[in-house]
């Protein structure tokens, strides 16, 4: 249960003063639906003004605090135009202040005589200084115009003033938290407490001791509780499966094993043959042979009895390991089976009833294979693909359903740079596979602008007729899958009526599964030329005769994503292209990010430089599920604070009596404040 001391945190925004169904809503839109947002939304920078007698050419381009008395409103005749009010200071200066929506706000703010306090921009327009948009306060009444004020991150309808009361009246809801960072680490920092640090920051957003404080906070409690999980998973005993070695001789690999694939084997099955779960991590880039080397674990774990299970992101992903693993294990007598949300009925109950007598071995699907209605004879080993889509949160609910937790293998073809490893993954060992098979030439690619676009659809056309097949991603228009499926569904009529019907595929977030599959077949098998699609074919599609990638508003995409996108190629014997189509403005970040996919074909360098352009929440090109982003810690205090973090949570695990000392107890509130509870939790049932 939430420590009591933390209840007037996590309020609704609705207890505080003024906050309405429409403030709130406003609020929600910036992710602030509780007290403790508000004082997690952290102010960007700060805007100083100057308080002046009477306006002067010195003041010119700075924000100032006048007194001014409107005499004259100027109104647009077409009503376009801006409107002006006119007001004179204590010099008898004239100051035009102009407004280009709401009128009547405006005149009801400034009555004609009557004097106002005025904030905002002094500017020289000809011959005339000018305001535009000033704020207004009337002389005595309320709040007036600070001398410096914090601005924060902000939606239409929200004034900067506004939040910063807001803020205010949650800060004084704040309590005062027991100090849950070691002595030491505090003094030689100079950090203050929890509360004057949040303070501080709200006041003084350039507090850079505040700050990172404060980021320090949240790092601490992502060590703490993936520490916990590993302590806990470490508490539990579980069937050692070593393997005897008899499948793994029967199977008929596709290649030779790379020296990175051997390697990355042995240290599986070094986990697997012990007693305490296993708890490992596999990275490998884009078609670095991964699948195989989850098969050969999957092996092991039947060779000493047990059942495994392969989770897979997508239905897509789910049929294609299905398929590959059929082809790969029904001839050496392995049994595999497929559970997604699609199978109903007899073929569903099937599969249920063989994983409930051992009659499968291995059992390929999405979600569903995880959900209370499935029982397992003797689940060994489980295996998640593509970790993205499987955070902290799902691997604590797997380690909760078996009394015996199974052996964990998390796979992920998205390189996660070291620091995230470390924050995300804190409780894993990880293992890398940093060398790809044979055979496979690397992908040239070339950034195209937009204006260009007619002549890529006629280089699609040459790669058609010389009998190739391509994708076409189309680009996130905003967070809405419905305007990506909008954008897809576009493309594919344009390059219909170019190339035929029957030659152009279509598949989206948003179309049925069993059409999607149909689709998807129909271009592994030949039939369709091109596979028009949003981001669903990022992750694990293999069809070795598509050549060509082509992503349009590549610029939009974040660098993990492009990588993904660009390994979808690649994967046969044949050249393979991928085409970045930009737009025609591009930001500093944007061209950063092209270039370096030009520039290289290295998944784990395009990882590290994604986190430094992008910053850790995300990374994945998806936010994290079932995960928070961190609020107040960059990527940059990430890398520098995360490695101290773990080495502080280590220390109170092992030297300050864990969470029952007075430390510990106050790391408690720390996990909870965070909502990292499930690991209190995880300590209690351990």
């Amino acid at each position: 249960m939430r420590p009591e001391i933390l209840n007037p945190l996590f309020t609704e925004v609705e207890a505080l003063k003024g906050v309405g169904p429409q403030l709130a809503k406003l609020l929600k839109k910036l992710g602030i639906s509780r007290v403790v947002d508000l004082l997690y939304h952290l102010p960007t920078g700060a805007i100083e003004r100057m308080r002046a007698p009477a306006a002067s050419a010195a003041l010119l381009g700075r924000n100032v605090i006048l007194d001014l008395k409107p005499f004259e409103v100027r109104e647009s005749r077409s009503g376009r135009g801006p409107m002006r009010v006119f007001a004179s200071d204590g010099d008898g200066n004239t100051i035009s202040l102009i407004y280009f929506n709401n009128p009547g706000w405006a005149k009801r703010s400034l009555p004609i005589g009557q004097q106002r306090t005025v904030s905002g921009k002094l500017e020289a327009y000809g011959d005339e200084w000018q305001i535009i948009h000033p704020e207004v306060t009337e002389p005595g009444k309320g709040p007036q115009p600070a001398i410096r004020e914090p601005v924060y991150p902000l939606t239409e309808g929200l004034t900067n003033r506004r939040v910063g009361e807001l803020v205010r009246e949650a800060l004084e809801r704040a309590p005062e938290l027991p100090e849950w960072v070691e002595p030491g680490l505090l003094s030689r920092d100079g950090w203050g407490a929890w509360r004057g640090s949040l303070a501080l920051i709200h006041r003084e957003p350039s507090a850079d001791t505040a700050r990172k404080r404060l980021a320090y906070d949240e790092i601490f409690a992502n060590q703490l509780a993936l520490l916990l999980l590993r302590q806990s998973q470490r508490r539990h005993r579980t069937a050692p499966l070593p393997g005897t070695g008899e499948l793994t001789a029967k199977l008929r690999l596709p290649y030779q094993l790379t020296g990175a694939q051997r390697r990355v084997i042995e240290e599986i099955r070094g986990d697997m043959a012990q007693s305490a779960p296993m708890l490992r991590l596999l990275q490998g880039d884009v078609g670095s042979g991964k699948t195989l080397v989850a098969v050969l674990a999957m092996l092991a774990a039947v060779e000493s009895g047990a059942q495994a299970a392969l989770l897979a992101p997508t239905e897509i992903l789910a049929r294609q390991h299905h398929a590959t693993l059929l082809g790969q294990l029904d001839s050496i007598g392995v049994r595999v089976a497929i559970l997604t949300g699609r199978e109903k009925g007899r073929a569903r109950d099937s599969v249920l009833m063989g994983l409930a007598d051992g009659s499968v071995d291995v059992l390929v699907g999405t979600h569903a294979i995880f959900q209370e209605k499935v029982a397992y004879k003797k689940l060994g080993l489980a295996v998640v693909d593509e970790q993205h889509r499987f955070g902290v949160s799902q691997r604590l609910l797997l380690a909760s359903k078996a009394e015996h937790p199974p052996h964990l293998l998390v796979m992920t073809a998205t390189p996660i740079p070291r620091t995230l490893t470390l924050t995300q993954y804190g409780e894993m060992d990880v293992s890398r596979i940093d060398e790809m098979p044979p055979g496979r030439s690397p992908v040239e690619t070339r950034v195209i602008s937009e204006e260009k676009l007619s002549d890529v659809v006629d280089a699609l056309g040459r790669h058609i007729a010389a009998g190739g097949q391509a994708y076409w991603v189309c680009p996130l228009v905003e967070e809405s899958e419905k305007s990506d499926a909008a954008a897809a569904e576009e493309r594919a009529r344009v390059l219909k009526a170019r190339f035929g019907e029957d030659k152009v595929g279509l598949v989206h977030g948003r179309m049925k599964g069993p059409d999607k599959d149909a689709v998807m077949a129909r271009f592994a098998g030949g039939d369709l030329a091109v596979l028009v699609a949003t981001t669903v074919i990022e992750v694990g599609v293999d069809v070795p005769n598509a050549t060509l990638m082509i992503v349009e508003g590549a610029e939009r995409f974040g660098l993990a994503q492009l990588h993904q996108l660009r390994g979808r190629v690649g994967r046969g014997t044949g050249k393979s292209t991928c085409l970045l189509i930009r737009g025609a403005t591009l930001t500093d970040v944007g061209r950063a990010r092209l270039a370096l996919m030009r520039e290289t074909n290295d998944g784990f360098r395009i990882a590290e430089e994604d986190l430094r352009l992008r910053g850790p929440g995300e990374i994945l090109g998806t936010r994290q599920s079932g995960e928070e982003a961190f609020r107040a810690a960059t990527a940059e205090l990430v890398a520098e604070l995360a490695p101290i973090a773990q080495s502080d949570a280590l220390l109170l695990l092992d030297r300050d009596g864990g969470l029952a000392g007075p430390r510990g107890q106050a790391a408690r509130i720390c996990l909870y404040l965070f909502e990292r509870d499930q690991a209190v939790g995880l300590l209690r049932s351990g």
